[in-house]
């Protein structure tokens, strides 16, 4: 069994330490949080290939003037990733257990995920948020820092799992008027890392990349 998107491939190799990262996920638990799990140990194995290794100079290295390299792609994920995070945890702070079996975004959400998270010929392009942009440069321990904040992220899908996603709501980091669920913040956080590492594996593919 395989699945592949360019250079980006999920297989056999990587179930071991999808497994290891879903031992807490004993059977009985929800089955979104199960899948969210596993999408993001996906993305993992993802930005590894992607970025595993790379220097200074291959990180830093940007297609065009303006356009990101692939350390600014997981710079924006890490910032991004983290406001996102730390809005979800106080959200579910205190509030009673209330498991529910699936995440069911509403039609705006769906339509958000739709048209700026996920992959898709369909997605809109959009300049991300000033507090959200990377800086110029970006160190080689990005990557380290992603893996971490993916590590915390499935810690927070274990914490989340025992209450309603559905109908717990948080402030958007990005835009505290809206308050999306809790189970639509997290399929955003998974679904914009598949987005932003497939824009890494474009710039890392470029002829000009650096070898």
């Amino acid at each position: 069994m395989h699945f592949e998107l360019g250079r980006l491939s999920v297989g056999w190799s990587i179930i071991p330490r999808i497994m290891t990262a879903t031992t807490r996920m004993e059977t009985g638990a929800p089955a979104w949080s199960i899948r969210l799990a596993f999408e993001l140990s996906g993305n993992d194995q993802s930005a590894q290939t992607v970025a595993g290794g790379l220097n200074d100079e291959q990180m830093n290295w940007q297609p065009a003037a303006g356009k990101w390299s692939v350390g600014q792609c997981l710079g924006h994920l890490c910032i991004t990733n983290d406001a996102y995070m730390k809005a979800i945890a106080e959200a579910i702070e205190g509030k009673p257990d209330s498991p529910v079996e699936q995440i069911t975004p509403g039609w705006i959400s769906k339509w958000f995920i739709r048209s700026f998270i996920e992959p898709s010929p369909q997605s809109k392009r959009a300049t991300a948020p000033s507090k959200m942009r990377p800086g110029a440069r970006v160190d080689v321990g990005v990557l380290d820092r992603f893996l971490a904040g993916n590590r915390a992220c499935r810690e927070l899908v274990l914490q989340a799992r025992e209450k309603n996603v559905n109908q717990i709501r948080f402030r958007n980091p990005l835009a505290s008027v809206i308050r999306f669920t809790v189970g639509t913040g997290l399929e955003i956080i998974a679904g914009h890392e598949r987005r932003h590492l497939l824009q890494a594996e474009r710039v890392r593919d470029a002829a000009e990349f650096p070898g």
